[in-house]
């Protein structure tokens, strides 16, 4: 990780992958930032970009991955993390085409999203590290880089996707709150602490019907229901769950049985976000990018392979 963000401000682009014997299935997902070794099962990274070490004094201790370069010549040296050999393997496959390796790099993200390389490698996938194929035409290469490059996009600006305009919150009078006008929300309230009262959440549900989850409805909590969730936006699955699920399990407050110590998303939203309604909004704006996602993917090209890889 000292080689892929050296610095707090270092920029970087990384494939984090779930491990080989993940319980829950081989899993992709993009990111910007320093990623927890559970981000994915015992994730592996494969960044854009590597960085050299910096040249620094006899003596001086080498820095720490927080620490900024005191100047642009004890700055680390960043180059492509692909190999030229790499780049050759693929260009050499598509000759008259200009490929870079950013290009295959996203070419990679989105082979790795393909539901047939998923499910024709799937034993292969649970017992090592993907390998990358070489598809038959380049008009196939480049929809895989495109699509891994849209679908980079999406997974690393998750925050600030518009959130999804079909659903509606209902707050307990019945009538809906428009998120999009947060001045209109705000003078609703007499000030921040009955402001942040009414967008507390404890913990999301997925209510029942029938003995059956009820995916089209969000109870967010005892004021607010989100209504008009398409169901179809939980298809979209990482490190085993749907990144929905995902968004409501952490979105929450909940207290480490061994430490004691309470994790609290609503002190996040209005220490960190400044916004009291983030739990929430994140929830609408993962729904954009997971049917976003699910679109991408399921217009994948057909998996057809060069002999040879």
């Amino acid at each position: 990780m000292p080689r892929i963000f050296p610095h707090a401000s270092s920029v970087n682009r990384v494939i984090t992958l779930s491990n080989i014997g993940s319980k829950h299935g081989f899993s992709a997902l993009m990111t910007d930032l320093v990623a927890d070794f559970q981000v994915q099962f015992n994730g592996q990274c494969f960044p854009l970009y590597l960085y050299d070490e910096a040249t620094n004094a006899d003596d001086a201790p080498a820095p720490g991955l927080f620490d900024q370069p005191k100047d642009k010549a004890s700055a680390p040296a960043r180059r492509d993390a692909i190999t030229d050999a790499g780049l050759v393997h693929f260009q050499s496959a598509y000759p008259g085409e200009k490929i870079t390796k950013e290009d295959l790099f996203y070419y990679v993200y989105g082979l790795l999203h393909s539901p047939d390389y998923r499910e024709r490698y799937a034993d292969n996938l649970a017992k090592e590290l993907p390998r990358i194929p070489r598809v038959k035409t380049a008009a196939d290469f480049w929809a895989f880089s495109k699509a891994g490059r849209a679908l980079a996009e999406l997974h690393l600006g998750y925050e600030t996707v518009p959130m999804y305009a079909k659903a509606k919150v209902i707050g307990s009078d019945g009538k809906a709150l428009d998120l999009g006008n947060p001045k209109a929300l705000d003078s609703r309230f007499r000030g921040n602490d009955e402001r942040e009262k009414f967008w507390r959440v404890e913990k999301m549900k997925v209510p029942k019907t029938k003995g059956e989850k009820d995916l089209t409805t969000l109870i967010y909590n005892s004021k607010i229901t989100v209504t008009g969730v398409p169901a179809e936006a939980y298809d979209y699955v990482v490190n085993g769950k749907p990144a929905l699920d995902w968004v409501i399990e952490r979105q929450c407050v909940k207290t480490d049985k061994d430490s004691g110590i309470v994790n609290d998303a609503n002190a996040w939203a209005t220490e960190t976000m400044h916004n009291p309604r983030y739990p929430l909004e994140l929830f609408l704006r993962v729904i954009t990018v997971s049917l976003e996602t699910m679109k991408i993917v399921r217009a994948l090209p057909k998996l057809d392979i060069r002999t040879g890889g």
